[in-house]
C-alpha cells in the first residue's frame, strides 16, 4: 500500500527529547516500511526515517528562531501533500484540523488521528468535516455530541525494547515527574504531592513560551535542588533512566488527557504510575496493579507507599501487551484496509494492495 504520513513540523521525527506525537509517527512510519508498505513521511527536514522524506523546511520549526509564522509552513506542507494525493492509496494526518480543508478536495482518502483535545474553536472545523474518517487515541477522548465519524480507537504505542527494565527502584528513593511543564500536566501538583509526603521529586520536561510565566511563578520557586530537582528537558535515554529508577511516576493532570504516553513509558521501565482519574488514565493504568487512579492530591500522597509494593514486572508486561508498536500498527493497518476497501469499491483505483491484504 502507498501511504503518506503527515507529521507536525514543530519537532523532528523522532523527537530528540519531548514530543509524543512525533514519537508515535516515527514508530508507526518505520514499522509500516518494515511490513512492506511504500511510505512517504511529510515532516521537518532533519527527521530520521526509513520512509521517503518530504519536507518544506530543513529543521524542526521550534528550534528555528527565524521562523515567525508557523502556519505558512504548515500550508506549504499540506499543499505539497495534496498536490501528490493521486500517488497514494491513503493519507494519514497527525496535524489536527489543518488537513481537513484539503482532504475533501481529493479522491485519495485521508484518515485523521485525533491527537489533541476539542476546543470551542476547533469544534467548528471538526463539525464541518464530521464525515471524514477519524481515529481516536482513547475512548474517553471522543465527544458524542460532535457526531464525528470515528472509525476506531487505536492506542499510542511504544517500542518496549528501548526502555530498560528496572526490577527495583534506585536508592535513595524518589518520585518522578516527566512532561511538558504546564498547568494541564500538573507540575505544580507533583510538587505539592512531594512536599506533603516528604518525598524527593525529580522533574524533567520542556517549558514552552506560553508556559514560561507558569514555570516562573508556580514551579521554579520550589526548586531547591535537594527535595525538588528540575533536570530540564530529557532525551529518550535520560527519561527512561529517570522514570525507571523512581518508586512511582506522578501524572497529576488537570485536564482530560487524550492519551498520555508518559504513563506507558513509565510502566515499560517497570515503574507504576500515580495519576489523577481524568481522561484516558482509566484506560491506560490497571488500578491497583500498574498504578493508582486518584481524585485528589491527598489520595496521590496516600498511594505512594502502596505503589512501592506493586510488581514491577506486571507494569512492564501491561505496557507490552496493550501498548506496543505491533499492536498500534496492527490497528492502523486494519483502519487503512477498511477505508481503502470502501474507496476501492467506489472508484476501482488502487496503486498497490494485494487481494489477500485488501479483503482479509
Amino acid at each position: 500500500m502507498k501511504i503518506a504520513q503527515i507529521a507536525p513540523l514543530a519537532e523532528r521525527v523522532p523527537p530528540p527529547a519531548y514530543g509524543g506525537i512525533e514519537l508515535v509517527v516515527s514508530l508507526l512510519t518505520d514499522e509500516l516500511v518494515r511490513r512492506g508498505h511504500e511510505v512517504t513521511l511529510f515532516a521537518s527536514g532533519d527527521s530520521l526515517t526509513l520512509a521517503s522524506l518530504e519536507s518544506v523546511h530543513p529543521r524542526a520549526l521550534r528550534l528555528d528562531s527565524t521562523v515567525k509564522e508557523y502556519g505558512i509552513y504548515e500550508m506549504l506542507q499540506l499543499s505539497k501533500v495534496y498536490e501528490k494525493a493521486g500517488e497514494f492509496d491513503i493519507i494519514h494526518s497527525h496535524v489536527g484540523c489543518a488537513a481537513l480543508s484539503y482532504s475533501h478536495l481529493v479522491k485519495t482518502p485521508t484518515v485523521h488521528t485525533l491527537h489533541g483535545v476539542f476546543t470551542r474553536d476547533n469544534e467548528k472545523m471538526y463539525s464541518y468535516a464530521r464525515n471524514q474518517p477519524y481515529v481516536s487515541i482513547s475512548n474517553s477522548q471522543r465527544e458524542a455530541r460532535l457526531n464525528l465519524n470515528c472509525v476506531a480507537t487505536v492506542y499510542n504505542g511504544i517500542d518496549p525494547e528501548t526502555y530498560k527494565f528496572h526490577p527495583q527502584p534506585d536508592e535513595p528513593p524518589y518520585l518522578a515527574f516527566l512532561g511538558r511543564i504546564s498547568p494541564e500536566k500538573g507540575a505544580h501538583l507533583a510538587i505539592e504531592i512531594a512536599k506533603k509526603s516528604g518525598w524527593h521529586l525529580k522533574m524533567a520536561g520542556k517549558v514552552d513560551v506560553v508556559d514560561r510565566e507558569y514555570f516562573e511563578s508556580q514551579v521554579k520557586p520550589h526548586i531547591d535542588g535537594t527535595q525538588i530537582e528540575f533536570l530540564g528537558e530529557a532525551n529518550h535515554a535520560q527519561k527512561s533512566v529517570l522514570m525507571g529508577g523512581a518508586v512511582a511516576t506522578l501524572f497529576p493532570i488537570t485536564w482530560r488527557e487524550p492519551f498520555g504516553l508518559v504513563m506507558v513509558e513509565s510502566m515499560a521501565a517497570g515503574t507504576p504510575v500515580i495519576a489523577m482519574k481524568l481522561g484516558s488514565t482509566e484506560e491506560v493504568i490497571a488500578h491497583g496493579k500498574t498504578g493508582f487512579l486518584c481524585e485528589s492530591v491527598a489520595e496521590c500522597v496516600a498511594a505512594i507507599e502502596p505503589a512501592r509494593a506493586l510488581n514491577r514486572h506486571d507494569c512492564r508486561q501491561h505496557a507490552i501487551d496493550r501498548f506496543s508498536v505491533k499492536t498500534m500498527v496492527d490497528g492502523y493497518e486494519s483502519v487503512y484496509r477498511r477505508i481503502v476497501k470502501e474507496r476501492f469499491s467506489q472508484n476501482g483505483h488502487l496503486h498497490h494492495l494485494p487481494e489477500l491484504e485488501l479483503y482479509r
